[in-house]
C-alpha cells in the first residue's frame, strides 16, 4: 500500500468522524431544544425525547423540521404564555 493510499484512507476516516461528531453535537442540542421548549404538561414532551433518544440522527432530524422549525417561524417558544 503507497503513501497516496494511505493519505486517501485517513483522509476518509477524518470525514466520517467529522460527520459522526457534528451529528452527535445536532442531536444534543434537539434534546435540549425539546427539553426547554416543548409544552411541560404534555405528552409531546415525552414522545418526541423518546423518538429523538431512540432514532439518533434520524429523529433529531425530524423533529427539526417538524417541530423547531415552525415554532422559530413563528419566533416564540411553545412554553410562553
Amino acid at each position: 500500500m503507497g503513501a497516496i493510499e494511505i493519505v486517501i484512507i485517513l483522509a476518509i476516516y477524518c470525514m466520517v468522524g467529522i460527520v459522526a461528531l457534528l451529528g452527535s453535537v445536532f442531536w444534543i442540542w434537539m434534546i435540549i431544544d425539546c427539553l426547554k421548549f416543548e409544552r411541560p404538561n404534555s405528552n409531546d414532551k415525552i414522545i418526541w425525547i423518546l423518538v429523538i433518544l431512540f432514532t439518533h440522527a434520524v429523529g433529531a432530524i425530524i423533529y427539526f423540521f417538524m417541530r423547531r422549525q415552525p415554532r422559530v417561524r413563528q419566533s416564540q417558544p411553545y412554553n410562553l404564555p
